[in-house]
């Protein structure tokens, strides 16, 4: 898949609710069609993720652990 990241939300070291309280956030200030790449270490936002995304619209491009216990979510704006 061919996309630009358009911005970096680095989470590592956030717990739960706050990942995901930033990406939605970071979410809002973006245009349609933009690419954030969300890095965390809450194990708690792989399932979260992808249900925000269900329930948003927003489409989950990627996603996958870059390291042990860091996890990577590419995200594109409806």
């Amino acid at each position: 898949m061919d996309y630009t990241i358009n911005e970096t939300l680095d989470c590592k070291g956030l717990s739960c609710p706050m990942p995901m309280m930033k990406l939605a956030k970071a979410m809002k200030g973006m245009n349609s069609g933009d690419v954030l790449e969300m890095i965390g270490t809450d194990p708690g936002t792989k399932s979260d993720l992808p249900k925000w995304c269900n329930k948003s619209g927003n489409t989950l491009l990627e996603e996958g652990e870059v390291e042990s216990g860091v996890f990577r979510f590419v995200i594109q704006k409806k």
